[in-house]
């Protein structure tokens, strides 16, 4: 009886044109399991069948959002050498195969636009009421990128990324970025928004207080305008620490103390803003030296940035 071999499995389960053409798409762009379908012009049953042959061999991953499924590529490491081989060996015939699935990603693009842009328009008037509050965002942006420096970001995570924002901005300077919401719809947003830049990320639905990312797994993580919403602002912050690497740094980007009760009321605000001496207690729970705070006047609300740091290993041993 022949022993097991992990690699001629992996190779069985790249040899089928069907799946050859998913890891290629998947090399273009994420796609969920109705859009490979529609692209591929093949029933979602039996495109599930051909994502779970390659799940199973470790060639992609899937990530539930709502109710869709979408598909991403393994690491680098181990999908680089996959298409170093299928870029050598492919033929003519493969290679226009390849061209002509590519066109059509064009569509799932414009209807993925279509989308997001009517849930900007049904949103926008909100956002545009409460960035009138506060001084503009580009300060607030400019701001962002003093706190975070000149140094390169390593692995970038945007918590609550909403449109998408701060990888947009900061990506370019990460080596990963990745963006988690709760809202199905924004992800659809950012990601429009983020493949229309050219900017390479990795969009996850998730929960603040449990996200789907490992121990000392990110270098960099951003909070813009989010704890606002938590019902527990200190579990969320302590969840970030947690996936904070040792000498990473958090950023919470969020409102200083207020009595705008309206907000609560209307925009469901639960937390009107956060004292320092309460955000900093926060920040050492979690283990968090706080070692920046700038206030941003100049509207009926204050944005207050709050920047903390992991302690190195080495220092938190000796402590």
């Amino acid at each position: 009886m022949t022993a097991a071999l992990p690699l001629a499995d992996r190779f069985q389960a790249l040899a089928d044109p069907t799946r050859l053409r998913i890891v290629v798409l998947l090399r273009l762009m994420e796609l969920s399991v109705g859009e490979l379908a529609q692209v591929l012009g093949q029933s979602q049953p039996r495109v599930s069948r051909h994502l779970k042959i390659l799940a199973d061999a470790g060639v992609l991953e899937r990530r539930k959002e709502g109710s869709w499924v979408f598909l991403t590529l393994a690491g680098a490491d181990r999908v680089e050498p996959m298409f170093a081989l299928i870029d050598a060996w492919a033929d003519a015939a493969t290679n226009a195969l390849f061209a002509a699935d590519a066109a059509r990603i064009e569509t799932i693009r414009a209807e993925r636009a279509e989308a997001a842009n009517l849930y900007f328009a049904g949103h926008a008037e909100v956002w545009d009421r409460i960035r009138s509050l506060h001084v503009a965002e580009s300060e607030v942006e400019a701001a962002i990128d003093r706190a975070l420096g000149k140094r390169a970001l390593g692995c970038l995570v945007d918590i609550g990324t909403g449109t998408g924002r701060m990888i947009e901005l900061f990506g370019p300077r990460a080596t990963q970025s990745i963006g988690i919401d709760r809202s199905s719809d924004m992800l659809r947003v950012a990601r429009v928004k983020l493949e229309a830049a050219g900017i390479s990320s990795s969009l996850r639905q998730g929960d603040m207080y449990a996200l789907p990312l490992g121990d000392h797994s990110a270098d960099t993580i951003v909070i813009h305008q989010v704890l606002h919403y938590a019902h527990s602002p200190a579990a969320a912050i302590a969840e970030a620490a947690r996936v904070l690497a040792p000498g990473g740094t958090l950023l919470v980007v969020d409102f200083a103390a207020h009595e705008r009760e309206e907000l609560r009321a209307r925009d469901a605000h639960i937390r009107l803003g956060f004292e320092d001496e309460v955000m900093a207690g926060w920040f050492a729970s979690a283990g968090l030296e706080v070692d920046q705070v700038r206030h941003l006047r100049g509207g009926e609300l204050t944005v207050t940035l709050w920047r903390g740091v992991k302690a190195p290993l080495s220092q938190r041993r000796a402590a």
